[in-house]
């Protein structure tokens, strides 16, 4: 079993590749076959396969210019702080864009050679334009979130998706000349977001997404003459798009329930026609200047493949990952409304099952009936893995992403505990045997959760967590810190009971279940003082810490089998020592569900004033 999910994280993988709109023929994509995600240029016509970018710790992010001839990449250090690099397509030095190092906030390349770029520093957010080899020169500069979405093919018109109004969850959207001058504004007010996507390829015509009907919908938008067409669809997903190469239709990807699917909107006629895809998850897609259109497919079965609509697969960088186990979905009825979650079963096991509770990053992402090795490990060592959509997801309306206002963190555990308890109820998983796990936001959501409902979980595994949001509010870049004040409704200073009830370490007390931590050295969001402050909190009580290199995380191959290894390592000994005291305690309990609760309102309060007052230093 070790081997075959070790061989899922090695298989080579890679992502949908990105043409030049004026030389289809060459692309770019990202792949792990060198055993970190780094990007290469794929010459279509002579079959040419070239690595582009070769890092210790990987790329994540890079562009091809429209004529095909240069590649963009982002040369960042540990904290994530860097420079852009251009690369000939045919190979060549890399040329550097002369700049201080920043924190990335998107970037889009003209035909002409004038590209766009976003910035992030200290002093708050830039859009400049470089030109050839020369300095950025600025043409847009505020204290609050922005970042570059695109530029027509001429550079004569940029588009900015920015906060000016303060909220960085719902921005609004801006077109400016190349001179700084505004053209045109589009905002839809509080609560609902506008973001420009891409510029059709022939004209100024800009394609949107918007939530006036509370979900996430396309319209076009002429930012000049500000006319508007809404592309408003009976499916009861949400939507977004793309153009097709003439601009005279789209395509469209419905997401509904973790699935995907596409269409193609005619906008001469507003004729819809669905695209024949497999059942599952289309991570990326694009139509080809022919009107074919290439996707990147998989399903929690299948891995990952590269497909086009003729029905053939384009590319594969090798041998595909071995197969793993279907999803099945649930509906839960919730505190806040129905709950959508997914359960991945072990093979040849009879339920109750040990069962780890996965909670996605975010908290606005989704998960979904994609291909995930670490899902298929956590099976395939005979784990139950249910993964619960809670409020603040992606993909299920406007009104469920926007839900946590106020309770940020409690009110996704009272999703997780709805769940936890049906699975429970149902005979699904052992209420001995609840292992609760997550990266990032899922990492803090753990934290939090063992210490807000510790009776409730036999262990804990938080990677990468947010433990103190205050304290890393202070250490964060400005884009981070801009997602906290729309999330918690200010800045520390402002709102500071909300970043102190919404953090992990104001409950560090409370918990009971044994805690793996994973943490990057020197991660400016997770930093080691604050895992050191968190477990010092936790005293005798048992815990481990796994240290990594900051930035090899997630696209190291062989250093995510590793923190892989440890989690499983560590669920199995404890799992192990807690259903044997269960089972000297009381047997019946090892092999009978029962109902778990953290206790009434009022209950769950009292263990709250208690870990404050047991913990007063966690609260500085």
């Amino acid at each position: 079993m070790k081997e075959r999910w070790q061989a899922r994280f090695r298989a080579p993988r890679m992502t949908l590749p990105v043409w030049a709109r004026q030389a289809p023929h060459h692309a770019m994509y990202q792949c792990n076959v060198s055993g970190t995600w780094e990007f290469y240029a794929w010459d279509r016509l002579s079959g040419l396969n070239r690595q582009v970018t070769d890092r210790p710790q990987g790329t994540a992010h890079a562009a091809i210019d429209p004529t095909g001839q240069w590649i963009w990449w982002f040369a960042d250090d540990d904290n994530g702080m860097g420079v852009w690099m251009r690369q000939p397509f045919l190979g060549g030095p890399d040329v550097p864009v002369v700049m201080e190092p920043t924190y990335p906030c998107g970037l889009a390349v003209s035909a002409t050679g004038l590209a766009v770029m976003g910035m992030c520093c200290r002093n708050g957010f830039q859009i400049a334009l470089v030109r050839d080899n020369a300095e950025p020169e600025t043409i847009y500069q505020h204290t609050e979130y922005a970042e570059a979405a695109d530029i027509t093919a001429d550079g004569s018109l940029i588009a900015i998706n920015h906060s000016e109004h303060g909220d960085a969850r719902h921005p609004a959207l801006r077109v400016l000349r190349a001179d700084g001058t505004v053209v045109g504004d589009l905002a839809d007010g509080p609560g609902r977001g506008v973001s420009g996507l891409k510029f059709a390829p022939l004209d100024r015509r800009l394609l949107v997404l918007h939530e006036r009907r509370g979900r996430c919908e396309p319209l076009v938008w002429d930012p000049v003459t500000g006319e508007q067409r809404e592309i408003w669809l009976r499916v009861p997903g949400e939507i977004t798009a793309d153009w097709y190469e003439d601009g005279r239709a789209l395509l469209i990807t419905h997401n509904n329930r973790g699935r995907t699917e596409l269409f193609r909107y005619d906008l001469g006629g507003g004729g819809l026609a669905p695209i024949e895809t497999p059942h599952g998850v289309i991570e990326s897609a694009a139509p080809r200047p022919d009107g074919t259109v290439e996707f990147s497919w998989s399903s929690a079965a299948h891995p990952p493949v590269i497909r086009s609509s003729t029905g053939q697969v384009v590319m594969t960088p090798g041998p595909a990952a071995p197969p793993s186990v279907p999803v099945e979905d649930i509906d839960v009825d919730g505190p806040g409304g129905r709950i959508h979650a997914l359960i991945s079963r072990p093979s040849g096991r009879t339920p109750p099952y040990p069962a780890v509770f996965l909670l996605h990053d975010g908290p606005s992402e989704q998960d979904d009936d994609s291909f995930q090795p670490h899902v298929a490990a956590w099976v395939d060592s005979g784990y139950a893995v249910i993964r619960v959509n809670y409020r603040g997801s992606a993909g299920y309306g406007s009104d469920w992403r926007n839900a946590l206002a106020g309770d940020v963190g409690h009110i996704e555990l009272a999703d997780v505990a709805a769940v936890r308890d049906w699975t429970v109820e149902r005979g699904i998983a052992d209420p001995t045997q609840l292992v609760l796990a997550g990266a990032a936001w899922g990492g803090f959501l753990t934290l939090l959760g063992l210490g807000t409902q510790p009776k409730s979980w036999a262990a804990g595994i938080a990677a990468a967590p947010v433990i103190d949001h205050a304290g890393a509010y202070e250490r964060e870049s400005e884009r981070l810190r801009a997602h906290h004040r729309a999330l918690l409704g200010g800045s520390p200073g402002e709102v500071p009971e909300r970043y102190r009830g919404s953090s992990a370490i104001t409950y560090a007390a409370l918990v009971e279940a044994p805690l793996l931590v994973l943490a990057g050295e020197d991660d400016p969001r997770c930093p080691m003082g604050q895992v050191e402050t968190y477990v010092g909190v936790l005293g005798d009580h048992s815990h481990e810490i796994y240290r990594y290199p900051a930035q090899t995380g997630p696209l190291v191959v062989e250093e995510r089998i590793r923190q892989m290894s440890a989690q499983l390592d560590f669920a199995d000994r404890h799992l192990a020592r807690s259903l044997a005291v269960a089972t000297e305690l009381a047997p019946e309990v090892a092999v009978r569900p029962k109902r778990v609760r953290d206790g009434t309102a009022a209950e769950r309060a009292r263990k709250i004033t208690l870990a404050s007052e047991r913990a007063p230093e966690a609260r500085e």
